[in-house]
C-alpha cells in the first residue's frame, strides 16, 4: 500500500518554448508540455474557473475548438486516469496553465498529465500569467487565438494566423464530436454517485423509460444519469432524422451537451421542431439551446461565456439558488423565447442570462447548465428526476415541481427534509 500511495516523480521533458498570441495583438510566453513537436494550432481562447476536474474538462466535447486557461494555479497535481474521461478523447485544441505539477500523487492515477496530452496530441503551454490573460478575456471578451511550439514563426505571424482563424461563430462543431452511429448505452453512476444517492429505489423493474439521447457531444456522466433514473438509453448521431428517432419508439427525447454554435446544427434544429409535440424532451447545455431555436427562438454569443463549477443559478418560482456547473459560450434570448411559448424557469445571477425554461404547452424542458457535474456540484442532479416524471405526467415540470424533486433527492440523503 505504501508502494502505491508513494507521490510519483514525473519524467523530466526537454524545455521547449511556446507562445500564446492573441487576435488583439498580445502574446504570452512560456513553456510547452504535452505535444511538444513543431506545430500552430488555432481556437477560441476561454477560461475555466473549476478548482479540480481538468481531466473532465480536457475530454468534454464541448471544449472542441477552444484553447482552454485554467485559472487555478497549480494543474495535473492528481494526474490522469482512465475512469475519469467524459469521452473517449482529449477535445480541446490547446491547454493553458500558470504551473504544471512537477509530480503527480494518487492512488487512481495511470500517467502524468503531461505524458497523457501528448500521446493525446494535444499542447499545452505552462508558466505564463493566467491571472492576466483571465483579465484580458473578462475585460474584452473570449478571443481568437493561436498556441504555437514552431520556432521558425514571429511573433507577428501568429497573431496574424490569430486573426484569420475561423472561430466558432457560424461554425457545426457538433459534427466533429458525435457518435456516427447508434449505441445502447447501460452504465450507471456506480462510483460517481454523490451523497444524495437514487431518489428512487434502483432495480431492473424500475428502468421502464425507453430514451433516445441525441448525440451532439455528450458527456459519459450524462448518459450515466439518465440510467440511474431509470432509462434504457439509445444513443443516436446529431443528424438523425424524426423517422429514426422514432422508430426506436421512445418514452422521452434527450438532447445533449456539444460544442460550437448552437444555429449552425440546422439538422438537428429541423428535427426537434417536428417531433416537439411528440416526445416528452429534455435539453442540456447546447440541447437547451437547439430546443430554443426550433420552437423559433434566436440565440447569441456571450462575450466571455460561462465556464466552471461555481456559477450561481436562481429558480425564478421559488427563488431559490444551487450552484451549478456550466460550459457555454452562447445564450438563448429570453424575449426571443417567450414569444413562441417558452417560460424562463432559471436566471444566472452574474448576468441574468437565461438558464432553463420550460414550454408552456409542450413537454419540453431544458437547462443551460450541467446537472450530471463533473467536475461540479451536483446541486442539480435532481433535473433527471424531473425528466423522469416528465415522461410519466406528459407535461413540462414547473419551477414549482423541480423544487419538489429537488427537496426529494435531498431527503433520501438526509440533508433536508422532503
Amino acid at each position: 500500500m505504501a508502494d502505491t500511495l508513494r507521490p510519483m516523480t514525473d519524467s523530466p521533458t526537454p524545455t521547449t518554448a511556446a507562445r500564446l498570441a492573441l487576435e488583439d495583438g498580445s502574446v504570452f510566453h512560456g513553456r510547452a508540455f504535452g505535444d511538444c513537436s513543431p506545430r500552430t494550432i488555432d481556437g477560441e481562447v476561454c477560461f475555466n474557473t473549476s478548482l479540480t476536474g481538468y481531466q473532465e474538462v480536457l475530454t468534454d466535447p464541448s471544449y472542441a475548438g477552444q484553447i482552454v486557461t485554467m485559472t487555478y494555479p497549480l494543474i495535473g497535481n492528481y494526474g490522469v486516469n482512465q475512469r475519469d474521461l467524459e469521452s473517449t478523447k482529449a477535445q480541446v485544441s490547446g491547454f493553458v496553465v500558470r504551473e504544471l505539477a512537477a509530480r503527480h500523487s494518487n492512488f487512481r492515477a495511470t500517467a502524468a498529465l503531461g505524458e497523457w496530452l501528448a500521446g493525446q496530441g494535444v499542447t499545452g503551454i505552462s508558466e505564463i500569467d493566467t491571472r492576466a490573460l483571465t483579465r484580458k478575456l473578462r475585460i474584452d471578451g473570449a478571443m481568437k487565438g493561436v498556441l504555437s511550439t514552431d520556432p521558425r514563426k514571429s511573433d507577428g505571424d501568429l497573431v496574424q494566423l490569430a486573426k484569420n482563424a475561423p472561430g466558432l461563430v457560424g461554425i457545426n462543431l457538433v459534427d466533429r464530436v458525435c457518435g456516427r452511429s447508434a449505441m445502447q448505452w447501460s452504465d450507471d453512476l456506480d462510483g460517481w454517485e454523490p451523497i444524495q444517492g437514487p431518489a428512487r429505489p434502483r432495480n431492473d423493474s424500475d428502468k421502464r423509460f425507453n430514451v433516445v439521447a441525441l448525440d451532439c457531444g455528450a458527456k459519459l456522466n450524462i448518459l450515466r444519469n439518465l440510467v440511474d433514473v431509470g432509462c434504457h438509453v439509445t444513443v443516436l448521431p446529431y443528424d438523425s432524422t424524426a423517422e429514426q428517432i422514432l422508430e426506436h419508439k421512445p418514452d422521452g427525447l434527450f438532447v445533449s451537451n456539444g460544442p460550437g454554435d448552437p444555429a449552425a446544427v440546422t439538422a438537428t434544429i429541423k428535427t426537434l421542431g417536428k417531433v416537439a409535440r411528440q416526445l416528452p424532451t429534455f435539453g442540456i447545455c447546447l440541447g437547451h439551446q437547439l430546443l430554443g431555436l426550433s420552437l423559433g427562438a434566436t440565440t447569441y454569443k456571450l462575450k466571455f461565456g460561462h465556464r466552471g463549477g461555481n456559477q450561481p443559478v436562481q429558480n425564478l418560482h421559488t427563488r431559490k439558488v444551487e450552484i451549478t456547473s456550466q460550459n457555454h459560450g452562447f445564450a438563448v434570448d429570453v424575449d426571443a423565447l417567450a414569444r413562441v411559448g417558452g417560460e424562463p424557469t432559471h436566471i444566472n445571477l452574474n448576468d441574468r442570462t437565461l438558464e432553463g425554461f420550460r414550454h408552456r404547452e409542450l413537454p419540453i424542458f431544458a437547462v443551460q447548465y450541467h446537472p450530471e457535474a463533473s467536475p461540479g456540484p451536483h446541486d442539480a442532479r435532481y433535473l433527471f428526476d424531473c425528466f423522469a416524471d416528465m415522461m410519466t405526467s406528459g407535461r413540462s415540470p414547473t419551477g414549482e415541481q423541480m423544487d419538489l424533486a429537488q427537496r426529494r433527492r435531498n431527503a433520501v440523503g438526509g440533508l433536508v427534509e422532503a
